[in-house]
């Protein structure tokens, strides 16, 4: 039951972590191509833009 629950949560997490990278790129850059890009890297774009801007 457990490990149903963290799959859950991660796979939740990941998602979130991949549109909000989407959403970022987009709304920043004006480019699906690199929405696209940042969304593959998720959550390593999330924090990258957090540090830099």
């Amino acid at each position: 039951m457990e490990t149903k629950v963290v799959q859950t949560t991660v796979k939740e997490g990941i998602s979130f972590g991949t549109a909000l990278a989407m959403v970022i790129s987009f709304v920043t850059w004006k480019s699906v191509g690199w929405a696209i890009l940042h969304g593959l890297l998720g959550w390593a774009y999330v924090i990258y833009f957090l540090i830099k801007y």
